[in-house]
């Protein structure tokens, strides 16, 4: 783990805290400056100050590609680019950039978590509200618990790291088995789950951009479905679901669709449980920068990106129903019409020109158009729209699958009603009755783009599996090629883990030994 030691170094020691400054506007700007924590932590307002880094810059080298190289992956999207390439065909090696900017971005944000962990405890005093600790501490153990969720399903076996300074030392550690990996992260969630604040979500607000008690609880649900823990996803699935916190746009949320959940101007709304927080036009690392790759043109951002180094494929395009409403929010084509992009000349129909990498399609999710069009604020490589880390339909969905549970299929309205919630939104026939691959498809078109799919095929064939039948024919079946060239794989169970980096490994040989059972403290 050499080659992150220095995030390590820079998150781990308490004068080097990434905090931002307390301001009037959460979010307002990227944390920048380094403060001494023991000057810093004197108050309120300074503490929950102090998680803001959580939510922004820590989470970029996941963002910018490696995030939507599990999309290619998965055969949603198809790249040309230099370093995805290698994943339309599944390929990647430990040298990949993006495989090693994966495991060190996930990283960077569990040292920047566990430092906030090992920090504050002993540098708050007595007088700051301890609520106000413990939320601040909640929300530090929800991110930890993300980027290991994010790390176990990508490469398996990894080394659970509680304080992160520990390698600055030693780095060479080994790695702990995945089910232990899991109980960590079930641990974590269940701390934010009783420290984090509260709340009911109403019109998008920069407060709602916090971690509450039911984003953690929503979370869990998802842990426990890929644990295969029926029982216990559904119990937190309607925990959230009977809260009332969190709303469905266009269906709870009236004069709102599924569109509008991927505007700038609905950041931190009713749907959101969790997401990145961007400063359109900031710092180069504190905007949302997947704009820059997705737009086909740069007439769609008007900020000179716009590359279009991701098409979606044949596969994802025959995936949608007829009449589904989610298809022109998600992916491009020829001839669609897009009010809120270059509203000064009157918004944007696509030119029957643009071949979208000869797919016949580009991608439209986190293609928000020009500055202009997002209140001024925007520059190349950054805009401000959040990236969802999970939104309410999918707990809808961890609902009907969680009540499904091992069985062939099911008629129970438990199941079939937030199911069914999902498919009226996007303007679809109801079903009476829904089978595993029923959710499956429909989790695939209701968060394509969002960096789910590669990871529900993972799961699909049982809980830390090393055979994946039903994942296979699925990805087999995809037609992953080019206008008048189809492209299909031969999909192997070795392929479904990324190798660990190279780098890593020539630092940490013991990453490549046996996993060794967790301690829990």
């Amino acid at each position: 783990m050499i080659h992150y030691k220095k995030y390590l170094v820079l998150f781990g020691l308490a004068g080097c805290l990434m905090i931002s400054a307390c301001k009037k506007s959460f979010f307002d700007q990227a944390p920048q400056d380094a403060i001494a924590v023991d000057n810093y932590y004197d108050t309120a307002d300074q503490v929950k100050a102090s998680t803001n880094g959580l939510y922004n810059k820590v989470w970029f080298l996941w963002n910018n590609k490696a995030a939507y190289c599990t999309e290619v992956a998965s055969g949603n999207g198809r790249s040309y680019a230099a370093d995805v390439v290698t994943f339309n065909t599944i390929a990647g090696t430990g040298n990949n950039t993006e495989i090693i900017n994966a495991w060190t971005g996930m990283f960077t944000v569990i040292a920047q978590a566990n430092a906030l962990i090992n920090t504050l405890p002993v540098k708050v005093p007595a007088s700051v509200p301890s609520a106000v600790l413990n939320n601040a501490l909640g929300e530090a153990r929800f991110m930890r618990a993300l980027a290991y969720f994010y790390l176990t399903r990508l490469f398996g076996n990894v080394p659970i790291i509680e304080n992160s300074l520990d390698l600055a030392t030693e780095y060479k550690v080994n790695t702990n088995p995945v089910p232990d990996v899991y109980k960590f992260i079930v641990n974590d969630l269940k701390f934010a789950e009783e420290n984090c604040t509260k709340m009911i979500r109403s019109a998008p607000s920069a407060a709602q951009g916090r971690i509450s008690s039911g984003s953690a609880a929503a979370m869990l649900a998802k842990v426990y479905l890929y644990m295969k823990d029926y029982p216990n996803a559904r119990l937190y699935a309607e925990r959230v679901i009977n809260s009332g916190e969190f709303k469905l746009y266009g269906v709870d949320v009236p004069g709102k669709t599924y569109h509008d959940l991927f505007l700038t101007a609905n950041n931190n709304n009713e749907e959101s449980v969790a997401a990145m927080q961007w400063v359109g036009g900031g710092p180069y690392g504190s905007g949302n920068s997947l704009q820059a790759s997705f737009a086909t043109n740069s007439i769609l951002t008007g900020t000179g990106d716009g590359w279009g180094v991701v098409a979606a494929t044949y596969s994802l395009q025959e995936a949608y129903e007829a009449g589904d409403t989610r298809r022109r929010s998600t992916i491009m084509m020829k001839g669609d019409v897009y009010p809120e992009i270059n509203q000064a000349t009157g918004g944007l129909t696509v030119p029957t020109t643009w071949s979208f990498g000869n797919t016949g399609a580009g991608i439209k999710k986190y293609v928000v158009g020009t500055p202009a069009d997002n209140g001024g604020k925007g520059a190349q490589q950054s805009t401000g729209i959040n990236t969802y880390l999970m939104r309410y339909a999918e707990v809808l969905l961890i609902e009907a699958e969680a009540v499904l549970g091992n069985a062939a299929s099911t008629t129970d309205a438990a199941a079939l009603t937030p199911f069914n919630k999902i498919r009226t939104r996007a303007g679809l026939g109801l079903k009476t009755e829904i089978t595993k691959m029923d959710i499956i498809k429909e989790r695939r078109i209701e968060f394509a783009i969002e960096f789910d799919y590669w990871f529900d095929l993972g799961r699909l064939d049982g809980f830390n599996v090393s055979s994946h039948p039903l994942a296979k024919a699925i990805i087999n079946a995809q037609n992953r090629g080019v206008i008048g060239t189809p492209m299909y794989l031969n999909m192997m169970d070795s392929q479904f883990l990324f190798p660990y980096p190279e780098i890593e490994v020539a630092a940490n040989p013991k990453l490549k030994e046996a996993p060794v059972p967790y301690v829990f403290k």
